[in-house]
């Protein structure tokens, strides 16, 4: 069975990851660098983990399998689990792929570049409705494939 990790610090869809884990009956792991709430279920476990700024990042590659799937918005991080050969899915409905990553990676290295140079680049549109439906179809469609 797969497993579902969720890189949990600023993570605003683990409400429907808990939901369609779940009804697939898959097991959940949330990672973040504080507490925070969690249903009490056998399938969620809470890892807090404490260091430096990418420890729950390092936690998570350290634990995913080729079976399981990551929840993240974090690109560096979506890169790192692709190479373990799991499935990375972001908050907003896109799934990263071996295919895509690049691309990703290269944006956010530009936008980056750009805020250096102090050109601001506007950022992410505000997440919304739209997006947490984007992700729920995402998220089902992957794990119907997983399981």
């Amino acid at each position: 069975m797969p497993h579902i990790y969720v890189d949990g610090d600023a993570c605003p869809v683990k409400d429907e990851v808990y939901r369609v884990a779940k009804r697939f009956k898959v097991s959940v792991t949330v990672v973040a660098e504080a507490w925070m709430r969690t249903p009490e279920s056998d399938m969620v476990e809470l890892v807090v983990v404490k260091g430096d700024f990418d420890a729950a990042d390092d936690w998570i590659v350290e634990h995913v399998t080729d079976d399981d799937l990551v929840i993240t918005a974090d690109i560096p991080l979506a890169d790192r689990c692709l190479k373990t050969g799991a499935r990375v899915l972001g908050h907003r409905g896109r799934e990263f792929t071996p295919e895509s990553i690049g691309e990703a990676m290269a944006r956010r290295e530009l936008s980056a570049e750009l805020r250096e140079m102090g050109i601001q680049t506007g950022g992410p549109a505000p997440f919304d409705r739209r997006d947490r439906s984007q992700f729920l179809q995402a998220l089902d469609v992957i794990l119907t494939a997983m399981t």
